[in-house]
């Protein structure tokens, strides 16, 4: 199985040095350290048991800016064997519509049996990014999962999704979109092996102009 994880680095809240650019009242991701996003953790502790259970590789996706490749080298350390970043002055405060078409128009060039992402970010909060992409893509959408079952063979997902009375199961076909949420488990913390070794891990950067988003304006400029 090959599945993508999507993880975006956020700010370190926990440094407590948090603030906005007085330009343009964005946040300054430069003021504070940059950490994996929590639920992207769960996302990608989820995709490790997967290809560990079925065999297969996980692979890294994220739209970020200019701090994000000393944090996916975490990511790389719990287990991921590669990742793609899409980085681009163009893309700074970019809303939730725009980073979905990228994000899509980035997968839309790659080979995968599952997409995995965490339920919402810190920095954002709005958790729709998953779903825009499932859309852009034509992907089934399974959210909220608390266990995922892919039967390879069959070619199909089964998800235990939560709902508001316990729990619902569905089955889509492959490739999908799945929302993890912290009942797949805790996240892995990287083992010293794991540190060594990301640092020979391929992590390919590219420019928005390597990707193919439509027509549609995207990035800040476009935002709403």
């Amino acid at each position: 199985m090959r599945i993508v994880v999507l993880v975006k680095p956020v700010p370190d809240t926990a440094s407590g040095g948090e603030r906005l650019r007085p330009a343009d009242w964005r946040l300054d991701r430069t003021a504070v350290p940059a950490v994996v996003n929590a639920n992207d953790e769960y996302a990608l502790e989820a995709a490790l048991k997967l290809t560990e259970t079925h065999g297969g590789e996980v692979v890294l996706v994220s739209m970020a800016g200019p701090e994000a490749p000393d944090t996916m080298r975490k990511a790389l350390a719990m287990g991921a064997a590669s990742g793609t970043l899409l980085t681009d002055d163009a893309l700074g405060g970019s809303d939730t519509l725009s980073t979905a078409r990228v994000l899509a128009g980035l997968l839309k060039d790659m080979e995968y049996d599952l997409v995995l992402a965490g339920a919402d970010t810190s920095d954002g909060g709005a958790g729709v990014v998953p779903a825009g992409v499932a859309t852009l893509l034509g992907l089934p959408y399974l959210s909220y999962a608390a266990k995922i079952e892919p039967d390879p063979a069959a070619g199909t997902v089964r998800v235990n999704r939560i709902s508001p009375t316990g729990y619902e199961v569905l089955e889509a076909p492959m490739p999908a979109l799945v929302v993890a949420t912290q009942a797949l488990g805790e996240p892995r913390y990287p083992s010293l092996k794991g540190i060594m070794a990301a640092r020979s891990k391929t992590l390919e950067t590219k420019p928005l102009g390597d990707v193919s988003v439509g027509d549609e304006p995207v990035g800040g400029a476009a935002a709403t």
